[in-house]
């Protein structure tokens, strides 16, 4: 099945050596595209809140777990100049992180990202993988601390033997996580104020975009497409988080009503054209090359309220996909979207 998230996480939103079992339609790269990338299985345990103190003073995090998943933030393999200083030389291999860590102002730290991190435009991207990562190759870049967002098993543990501190952190489960996640490297890196600033900001601009939602006799409903086999997102997720701010209803909610697809559900055709919901989101127009005029060539489609109003949405399947920075700009598009409906 797709990956809500680009082809994105397999680990809690935040954490360094822990095992977490992956959720479904969570990928196994974080914000890494791919439209089918597997099928996983998550966890229903309780929430759970976790602190370790890394770098000595320099950080202490905390982060709570939401909506029944496990979170929590720590840092391994501390160097010993670490102790009073941020890294020097940091190596994404998250797509999330590299623009998370642009954002705060450590970009001037990063030596090397994986080969999908492709914003911002000055991110050094090299042929690092953030599907399968190899320690070899990520050493060879000499760096102080690798932010990742997928261990196979063994690479965390193959770079603290190498002296060199890891932090993991995976899928985003809910907005909270996002923020989470920023402020948990803007300790690590030393870079607390400047992270403290950007969740503020984002927090204020989602806040500005949700309180501009025209108001309405009745909710409008959506769909938010994954790709082009039908599997898509109800409201208990990341992404229908961001939904709900903007005051829609999602069509999908009743094909999971039970969690079943932990929240990713693929539907039928039929489900959908008897839903007609009134926008269409798609976030497979780079993956599957869905467009406007390909939804509505589909059987059957050329019925639905979406294609008739021409209100079918094309996203920038990377924005739509990873919870960093641009959720904003996520958020505007749909904003935007629904207030251009009269």
């Amino acid at each position: 099945m797709p990956s809500p998230f680009g082809g994105g996480e397999s680990e809690p939103a935040s954490a360094v050596r822990t095992r977490h079992p992956r959720g479904k339609g969570i990928g196994s790269a974080d914000g890494q595209r791919s439209c089918r990338s597997g099928d996983h299985t998550s966890t229903t345990g309780g929430p759970t809140v976790t602190a370790h103190k890394i770098l000595g003073p320099l950080l202490v995090v905390v982060i709570a777990a939401c909506g029944g998943t496990e979170a929590s933030s720590a840092m391994s393999g501390v160097p010993a100049a670490a102790e009073t200083a941020g890294p020097e030389r940091i190596v994404s291999i998250s797509t999330v992180a590299t623009e998370m860590l642009f954002a705060i102002d450590a970009g001037h730290r990063v030596v090397a990202v994986d080969s999908m991190s492709n914003y911002p435009a000055e991110a050094p991207t090299t042929d690092l993988s953030g599907y399968q990562p190899n320690v070899e190759a990520i050493l060879g870049f000499a760096p102080d601390l690798v932010v990742l967002s997928y261990d196979p098993g063994d690479v965390m543990a193959g770079l603290e033997a190498a002296g060199v501190a890891t932090l993991l952190q995976g899928a985003a489960y809910t907005l909270a996580d996002t923020y989470d996640q920023i402020t948990a490297l803007g300790a690590i890196t030393g870079d607390v104020d400047e992270a403290a600033a950007l969740v503020a900001d984002m927090q204020s601009e989602m806040a500005d975009l949700a309180a501009s939602v025209q108001e309405r006799d009745e909710p409008l409903s959506y769909y938010h497409e994954l790709d082009d086999t039908l599997y898509t997102v109800t409201s208990s997720t990341f992404i229908g988080e961001v939904y709900a701010l903007a005051g829609l209803v999602n069509t999908a909610d009743a094909a999971d009503p039970d969690g079943a697809s932990w929240g990713y559900p693929q539907l039928s055709a039929e489900y959908l054209l008897d839903a007609d919901p009134d926008l269409i989101f798609l976030a497979d127009t780079r993956c599957c090359s869905q467009t406007a005029v390909t939804v509505a060539e589909r059987p059957g489609w050329e019925t639905l309220t979406a294609v008739i109003n021409g209100t079918v949405v094309e996203l920038d399947d990377d924005v739509a996909s990873r919870w960093g920075p641009r959720i904003v700009d996520l958020l505007r598009v749909i904003v935007d979207s629904v207030n251009a409906i009269s």
